[in-house]
């Protein structure tokens, strides 16, 4: 559980107190204490089974020794496990017997600070659609950007997709393909599948800002945050690796034609909607 947490916060290990030896460190005075001097608790998951969030949070898995638990990091929707202390090996089985997220005691308080806008302007790499969950992606040069709605020919215009349609950063997928070079091999269109790849720009940096693609606006609306459905395209293990780095949602403004080569860059004077 300390190794867990210590990962969700990305600080050492050694900064955390060590509870008793009999006492459990989700429900005993120790750690919740210290997570309330920084603002934070420890909530127990009604529904850990079944339970997805797009951000990280801890299960408690049986092991194969009776009463034995670890517990692991969960991460996207649906989630999928991104990190064991114990190691690659002991992960395989287990069921998840109780959940617990890492949550502000004070909303408020707690939001991020939001990166700076990009300083850079980005270039369209490649324009990737797929006709259905699970079709395979198709490849092309230039395309039709329809407001409110996607890419016309996409999934995501059409309904077909493995999320919604037509909710708020469901019309465009980005990622940069600075990220899918970092893979070995790199990460291909048919197991990111993300709409466009881009190149040059912080795609992070975009979230709540208007932006362009060529002649098109769009608005970042969130990152578009790895889970288990791009491991499975994938068929390798890419979850974690992808976290913070899976690129951006967003919704298109204006109608227009997408290319590849197009200049991605920011609209400094539009203003900044959360």
């Amino acid at each position: 559980m300390l190794a867990c947490i210590a990962t969700i916060l990305e600080i050492p290990i050694e900064e955390l107190p060590r509870p008793a030896p009999d006492e459990d460190p989700a429900t005993g005075w120790t750690i919740p204490r210290w997570l309330g001097g920084l603002g934070l608790g420890l909530v127990p998951i009604a529904d850990s089974e079944s339970f997805s969030w797009p951000g990280p949070w801890i299960a408690r898995v049986e092991t194969s020794s009776p009463g034995e638990f670890r517990h692991v990091v969960m991460y996207g929707v649906p989630s999928g496990m991104v990190w064991d202390p114990a190691g690659p090996s002991p992960s395989a089985g287990g069921s998840i017997v109780q959940g617990f997220l890492l949550a502000a005691a004070d909303i408020a308080l707690a939001m991020p600070v939001q990166p700076s806008a990009p300083v850079t302007t980005g270039t369209v790499e490649a324009i990737c659609v797929a006709s259905s969950a699970g079709e395979p992606v198709k490849l092309l040069t230039t395309v039709n950007a329809l407001p409110g709605r996607g890419l016309e020919g996409d999934r995501h215009v059409l309904g077909t997709g493995t999320f919604p349609s037509g909710k708020p950063g469901s019309a465009l997928t980005l990622i940069e393909g600075e990220v899918c070079d970092s893979f070995d091999p790199p990460l291909r269109p048919d197991e990111h599948r993300r709409n466009l790849v881009t190149r040059g720009i912080d795609l992070n940096g975009l979230v709540g800002r208007q932006f362009t693609i060529g002649d098109v606006r769009c608005r970042g609306m969130r990152l578009c945050e790895p889970c288990t459905v791009v491991d499975g395209y994938a068929r390798r293990p890419v979850l974690r690796a992808l976290v913070h780095r899976g690129g951006l949602r967003a919704d298109i403004l204006t109608e227009g034609e997408i290319r590849v080569g197009e200049q991605v860059q920011p609209i400094p004077d539009a203003g900044r909607k959360r």
